[in-house]
């Protein structure tokens, strides 16, 4: 009998320490899903309430009702697929660019001293003022939004890897040269993988900044897309339509995101675990 008592104790003060480790491992999960859970209740009270007009806030079961809709329509895979060939290929051509320009600038003195003026001349001008240009010498086609996607991306990827190899470890580089190494090993041994959270981090903010770019270009002048589709919802006061859109690229973005962080976990025995210090 005492033995099933101190049984029943022990599994007792178990119970608690395997849901308070449950919690520690997954608090992120819970506190952010438990939020996201209670906006999305306290969203549709208020839609349901009619303390809103619905012309201004959909609710959150209205949306998916929509995306429903507009998913048996068809015609929304045009707009994806339109909306997605123009990230890929501004996003691409700005990870082409950007990174092996951050790297060479970054390692190279008189190259960024070249370059320079015109990096931080474009850093300065907004880039959607350059629409009206960019729709003159490309059209209203795909070209013209992977273009702007290009420009809002490029920058970001181009100044945080140049950052990064301006930002290696110093003593890093000393010892290397003290024991003649070239400069083609330092830069594939010290330089490249203390730069690789640099370039990730540029990475990750030029996803938002290409989808920026492909929903204004397409609000600006388009035929198809998810931002021309946005558009013409809004015109149309269909605002169930314009949350699932912007649902689109919310979820586009955080994916991406997801899957860079997955790609950066990778590199973790790679890179030095001191980091970058100036």
């Amino acid at each position: 009998m005492a033995t099933a008592e101190i049984e029943l104790d022990a599994g007792a003060s178990a119970h608690p320490s395997t849901l308070a480790r449950f919690y520690r491992e997954h608090e992120r999960s819970i506190i952010g899903g438990g939020t996201l859970l209670a906006v999305l209740l306290i969203w549709e009270g208020v839609a349901r309430s009619g303390l809103v007009d619905p012309l201004f806030l959909s609710s959150p079961i209205q949306i998916v009702k929509a995306g429903i809709d507009l998913f048996e329509g068809g015609e929304i895979w045009t707009h994806i697929q339109v909306s997605g060939s123009e990230f890929l290929l501004g996003y691409a051509l700005s990870v082409a660019i950007g990174i092996p320009l951050g790297l060479a600038t970054g390692w190279y003195r008189r190259l960024s001293y070249l370059l320079g003026p015109f990096i931080d001349a474009l850093n300065a001008v907004p880039r959607l003022t350059l629409m009206p240009i960019i729709v003159i010498w490309f059209g209203i086609g795909i070209w013209s939004k992977a273009v702007v996607a290009f420009l809002g991306a490029v920058l970001p990827i181009l100044i945080a890897t140049n950052s990064g190899v301006r930002t290696s470890e110093a003593r890093y580089l000393q010892v290397a040269r003290s024991f003649s190494a070239s400069e083609l090993k330092i830069f594939t041994s010290i330089i490249l993988p203390g730069t690789v959270p640099f370039i990730f981090t540029g990475l990750k903010y030029g996803i938002g900044r290409a989808l920026l770019g492909v929903v204004v270009g397409e609000l600006y002048a388009a035929t198809a897309g998810l931002g021309y589709m946005i558009g013409e919802a809004g015109d149309t006061f269909q605002t169930s339509v314009v949350f699932f859109g912007v649902l689109i690229f919310t979820a586009t973005g955080l994916v991406s995101v997801g899957v860079l962080d997955a790609l950066e976990r990778r590199f973790e025995t790679w890179r030095p675990k001191a980091g970058a210090a100036s």
